[in-house]
């Protein structure tokens, strides 16, 4: 374990996370290292190139900008902390639970380095997870939208469009499980939750090398609603309607264009093959 003399930390910040309040986050940072006397640097706005001159890389957003980080540093070795600053914050509640800033900073300063899985959805990565379907709908309705704290957003938007969203064909593909038919939503979950407290794979492990499956089929919209307190508690892995199962590899494919999240940012296409890493990176927690 490196003594804190030896540490030289890079602190990251997505300035537009959480509305702003990772900038806040990100400054917190800087002063409690300041105070201990850690050498740190922080970066605001203009990210560097790499970080060789460091020994870990602190990072102040949410999943999307955990999302943006592991993207765009794919090969990092470092070991990496999330600090709560975005909007639903579900990878950073995996690691660190309910601890307060100070518990948490002082965990990671004191912590060894533990690897965690990500995957790889068809060229891009992500950590937490991937929904498709009527989580890409909500996820689409939200892109560009100021959101607030939490799951208040999210929520709202799924009241908006459950009683309106159309549930779409899949043909699903994996060496455990091959079926094909309408879906109201499928997620391949690395961490537990998403959303901003909803537990659609309350059984996943971010180390364990593999992904938590869970499909819901077509339901109506009377369903829709009556279920989703249930999902949102994660207590709906043995109702009927639901179809749950671990896997290294899933390829899935629909005659429409497949809306979808990676770590609730937004996309669309065609095919979509999702593969483990198991160990891709490591994190202090």
């Amino acid at each position: 374990m490196q003594t804190a003399i030896e540490k030289n930390i890079a602190v990251v910040c997505n300035a537009i996370a959480g509305s702003g309040r990772a900038v806040g986050v990100a400054a917190a940072i800087a002063e409690a290292l300041l105070k201990k006397k850690i050498s740190h640097t922080l970066f605001n706005e203009k990210w560097p190139a790499g970080f060789n001159d460091f020994t870990e890389v602190f990072i102040a957003g949410g999943d999307g900008t955990l999302n943006y980080f592991i993207n765009h540093y794919p090969g990092i070795q470092l070991p990496l902390v999330i600090f709560n600053g975005g909007t639903g914050n579900d990878f950073h509640w995996l690691l660190y639970g309910s601890k307060t800033f100070e518990e948490q900073l002082e965990t990671v300063l004191h912590a060894n380095p533990q690897p965690i899985d990500i995957g790889k959805c068809n060229s891009q990565y992500f950590i937490n997870g991937v929904g498709i379907g009527f989580e890409g709908e909500v996820a689409k309705a939200l892109t560009g939208k100021k959101k607030l704290a939490g799951k208040t957003s999210f929520l709202i938007t799924i009241l908006k469009k459950i009683f309106t969203y159309r549930s779409k064909s899949y043909s699903i593909h994996s060496a455990e499980h091959n079926f094909a038919g309408k879906k109201l939503l499928l997620d391949i979950s690395n961490g537990r939750r998403a959303g901003g407290g909803f537990h659609i794979a309350p059984q996943a492990k971010a180390d364990d090398g593999l992904f938590d499956v869970v499909t819901a089929a077509a339901l109506n919209s009377i369903e829709r609603l009556r279920y989703l307190p249930v999902i949102e508690k994660g207590k709906h892995l043995g109702l009927p309607f639901i179809t749950h199962f671990n896997t290294q590899k899933i390829v899935i494919e629909c005659d429409n264009i497949i809306q979808y999240h990676l770590d609730g940012e937004y996309a669309e296409a065609k095919k979509l093959t999702i593969e483990i890493l198991p160990g891709k990176l490591i994190f202090l927690f």
